[in-house]
C-alpha cells in the first residue's frame, strides 16, 4: 500500500474520529445487552471485576450516557455499578450516565421527530401530550414498567420544556436509584457476610416491591385507557 494512500486513509480517520468512537461504543453496548440477556451472572462477574478500576467506571458511566441517548438499553450499567459499590456512589454514577444521555435523547427525538418513536411509545406519548406536568414526568421516570428510554424520546418529540424535563429526571431517576441500589448492595452484602437480613436491607426490599406493584398497576391503568374507543 503506497504512503500517499495511507496518508489520505488517516486524514479521513481523523475526520470522523468522534463517529467512529460513538459507532464503536453504541456496538459495544449491543454486544453488553446481549451477554446481558444470555447470562446475568457472567455480566456480574465482569461487573465485579473491574468495579475497582476508575477508567474502567468511567466507560460505564459513558456508555450508559450514549446507550440511552439513542434509546438503547443503558439500564443494564446498572448491574456494573450498583452490586458493587455503596448506594450513594452508585446513585452518583447512575446519575452521571443516565441525565447525560435524557438530554442527548431529548434533543436527538426533537430533531427526528415523532416518526422515529420507539417501539411501543405511542401510549406515553398520548399521556404525556395530555399531562406533561413536572410531577407526571416524575413519576414516570420513579415507577418501574416505564422505560426511560422512551420517557426521554417522548420529552423531546412533544417539545416538553427543557426544564422540568431535566428536573424530573433529576429527582426520579434519583429516588429510583437509590431504592435499587439500595435493595441490590443490601443483598449482596448479606449473603457475602452470611448475615441475616437487617432492616436497613430489608425497607429497600419492600419499596422495590411496592414500586414494582404501583407501576404494574399504573402501565395497566394506561393500557386500559389506550383500549377505550374514542367518544
Amino acid at each position: 500500500m503506497s504512503s500517499p494512500l495511507v496518508t489520505r486513509m488517516i486524514r479521513r480517520l481523523g475526520r470522523h474520529w468522534r463517529g467512529l468512537v460513538l459507532l464503536a461504543l453504541v456496538v459495544t453496548g449491543l454486544v453488553l445487552a446481549s451477554w446481558y440477556s444470555r447470562d446475568l451472572a457472567v455480566f456480574l462477574e465482569w461487573g465485579d471485576r473491574i468495579a475497582d478500576q476508575p477508567w474502567a467506571m468511567v466507560g460505564v458511566v459513558v456508555l450508559m450516557a450514549v446507550l440511552f441517548s439513542f434509546a438503547l438499553p443503558g439500564s443494564l450499567a446498572f448491574w456494573l455499578i450498583a452490586p458493587f459499590h455503596p448506594p450513594l456512589v452508585s446513585v452518583a454514577m447512575l446519575l452521571a450516565g443516565s441525565l447525560p444521555g435524557a438530554l442527548g435523547a431529548y434533543f436527538l427525538s426533537r430533531r427526528l421527530g415523532r416518526q422515529h418513536a420507539p417501539r411501543g411509545g405511542e401510549r406515553l406519548l398520548e399521556l404525556l401530550q395530555r399531562r406533561g406536568d413536572l410531577l407526571t414526568q416524575t413519576a414516570l421516570r420513579i415507577l418501574p414498567g416505564f422505560p426511560h428510554s422512551v420517557v426521554n424520546f417522548a420529552g423531546g418529540i412533544l417539545r416538553l420544556p427543557l426544564g422540568s424535563f431535566l428536573l424530573a429526571a433529576l429527582v426520579g431517576l434519583a429516588v429510583k436509584w437509590g431504592v435499587y441500589s439500595s435493595a441490590v448492595y443490601g443483598a449482596v452484602e448479606a449473603i457475602e457476610t452470611g448475615e441475616p437480613l437487617q432492616l436497613g436491607t430489608v425497607l429497600p426490599l419492600f419499596a422495590l416491591t411496592a414500586l414494582l406493584l404501583l407501576g404494574a398497576l399504573a402501565r395497566r391503568r394506561l393500557d386500559r385507557r389506550s383500549d377505550k374507543p374514542p367518544p
